[in-house]
């Protein structure tokens, strides 16, 4: 205690240390600091006793006030739902076809199809609904199965070449190339002819060949003039929107070994109201279609076809 040595200008006692003349002084801590951090390690004490906190081997302390964040998400859910809920009664009481006419639910259902195809949708068709190689563009108006509302709304319940659902959409392309139907002469003609149609080529005698072949294989879906027949999903092939790529190495491909895209069925995943939006906000895209005029039992043939959906 004798060699204690005191700074003179503050009165502090040296530590003892000195590193090239620089000492250091045994100052305390602030009492407000003191004070602060004494009163944090009981508030983190009053915490742990009060709220869920001490992990144990199949739960957790439950805290005295019975706290939970997951019954509070819970209930905030619930009252959402709450508000929602007459503005989705309205959205499934309304014909999908009267349901542009009404503004509110309109933008509503627009809205709640946006989330959910972020949350279904993107991972094929894209962020922006443009789509890739196989993966059909949403934004334009070339539609396989139709563009209206209830073309769309059906395509998203029953899905497209869904096995073991009678009601999915369904055509298949014979692999013309591959089940031996046409040889490659004949195969790079009907690609030649394909091609006039939006005018990729100019007319030859391989596409005079192949209007010939055309007719004989193709026309029965495609249509005399490939304007495509949506009633059995058949494409247009006088525009030039490809799914797979337009170009001949594509074509030929597509012809040589067909196709077989699949969409999924949400039928059994979302509830109607959902689909219904999801069909709204593709269809407020930019390429969705007028409804076409349909006899009165027709129509109600298919409005039953599309609430038979198993669970």
């Amino acid at each position: 205690m004798a060699d204690k040595r005191v700074d003179e200008p503050t009165g502090t006692d040296f530590v003892g240390h000195e590193w090239d003349g620089i000492e250091e002084l045994d100052t305390p801590l602030p009492r407000w600091w003191l004070i602060i951090f004494y009163a944090c390690i009981i508030w983190a004490a009053a915490y742990t006793v009060a709220y869920p906190a001490w992990p144990l081997i199949n739960s957790a302390t439950q805290g005295v006030l019975g706290y939970s964040s997951r019954a509070e998400l819970a209930e905030d859910m619930a009252a959402v739902e709450a508000e929602r809920a007459p503005l989705r009664a309205a959205i499934a009481e309304i014909s999908i076809e009267d349901l542009p006419a009404d503004e509110q639910l309109m933008q509503t259902a627009v809205q709640g199809g946006r989330s959910a195809f972020i949350v279904h949708c993107v991972q094929c068709h894209g962020s922006g609904a443009a789509g890739s190689a196989g993966y059909p563009n949403l934004n334009d108006d070339d539609w396989l199965w139709g563009g209206d509302m209830a073309a769309i709304e059906y395509t998203l319940i029953h899905g497209i070449r869904n096995p073991n659902h009678d009601e999915t959409r369904i055509s298949q392309m014979p692999a013309f190339g591959a089940d031996g139907i046409l040889n490659d002469r004949q195969i790079a003609d009907v690609v030649s002819y394909v091609r006039t149609f939006n005018g990729a080529e100019e007319a030859s005698a391989a596409s005079a060949r192949g209007a010939e072949l055309y007719t004989a294989n193709c026309a029965v879906c495609h249509g005399e003039n490939g304007g495509g027949d949506q009633t059995q999903g058949a494409p247009n092939l006088r525009d030039t929107i490809w799914l797979y790529g337009g170009d001949r190495a594509a074509i030929t491909n597509t012809v040589t070994n067909s196709r077989f895209g699949v969409m999924p069925r949400w039928g059994h995943r979302l509830d109607p109201v959902t689909i219904r939006m999801l069909a709204a906000y593709v269809w407020s895209l930019g390429g969705g279609e007028t409804a076409p005029t349909v006899p009165d039992d027709e129509g109600e043939d298919v409005a039953e076809a599309q609430s038979n959906e198993p669970g």
